[in-house]
């Protein structure tokens, strides 16, 4: 029987998974395995991270072209909560790093084989969506301060909000609306998607596992709050380039981090066995574009 090199999730689990206390050695440990697989895979890491200081400037550029420049800082501080979710191909090098197995970048995309694809994507969308409402929250903030019109420069925003009253009231109350957008999005994705990755299990799961996760181990996972949103600011400070550092570096981090508050799960792995792709006769044309004959051969 032919062998394909693929990682894929134990049989589903019918139990939620256990979950361990850890401690602030744990996190260090974590961080110094994420940077170690940050220099074993330095050509994987530029080829997935480059999206997130490209993104960055995206981000930036639209702001300033579509005179949205009160959303500037929502919208870059709020590209963190899908941290989790981008980063899942991260996860997966870790994974095969720490399995003995290859680290091709072509095994970055080994999640569309998972029997939890479905359920990432649903909890990459539940991302997506707390960071829609957050963008809508800090722009009515801005707005129930400031009114709907928009600033002409960014010197004159900056003025406003660093000199009046109402841009202070912006920055507590934003910073305030945006903690809590950053606590809810971690409490519910943590150890979330690495647990996708590993085990064949739903998105509830998932997330009480990472809930479990934070109650706890409150003080760790409070400091692990704190380290990423240290690590992203000072990634973000030099046009957003830091991030290609800072986020696989994070994400590597993420799973081994993982690996110490979960119990693992020894059960037996599926066997990955691709789906055949049919033959096209020049003979059938046109018909074989839509219908492409199927292969008997099996491997």
């Amino acid at each position: 029987m032919a062998h394909y090199d693929i990682i894929t999730p134990t049989e589903p689990a019918e139990e939620l998974p256990v979950v361990r206390q850890i401690d602030l050695a744990d996190l260090k440990d974590a961080l110094t395995k994420g940077v170690a697989d940050f220099w074993a895979m330095p050509t994987h890491v530029v080829f997935l991270c480059l999206i997130y200081p490209i993104a960055g400037l995206l981000i930036g550029r639209a702001t300033f072209g579509y005179d949205l420049i009160p959303l500037l800082y929502p919208l870059a501080a709020g590209f963190a909560l899908l941290g989790p979710f981008a980063a899942i191909g991260l996860y997966e090098l870790s994974r095969r790093r720490e399995a003995g197995m290859d680290t091709s970048w072509k095994h970055a995309f080994d999640v569309v084989h998972s029997p939890s694809f479905k359920s990432i994507l649903a909890l990459g969308g539940v991302l997506v969506l707390l960071f829609i409402v957050w963008v809508a929250v800090a722009h009515a903030i801005y707005i129930a301060n400031f009114g709907v019109r928009e600033p002409e420069a960014l010197s004159t925003f900056l003025w406003q909000v660093l000199t009046t009253r109402e841009g202070f009231n912006l920055i507590v109350l934003g910073n305030l609306a945006g903690f809590l957008f950053a606590v809810i999005a971690a409490s519910l994705s943590v150890i979330a998607f690495p647990l996708l990755l590993d085990r064949n299990c739903g998105v509830g799961t998932a997330m009480l596992t990472s809930l479990m996760t934070v109650a706890r181990n409150p003080t760790t996972m409070a400091a692990w709050g704190l380290i990423v949103a240290v690590g992203l600011l000072l990634g973000s400070l030099p046009l957003f380039l830091g991030l290609a550092v800072v986020v696989p570096v994070l994400g590597h981090a993420t799973w081994h981090l993982y690996r110490k508050v979960v119990e693992p799960d020894n059960g037996p792995r599926p066997e990955y066995r691709p789906r055949l792709k049919g033959v096209r006769y020049a003979a059938e044309f046109p018909s074989s574009l839509f219908f492409p004959a199927r292969r008997e051969d099996q491997p």
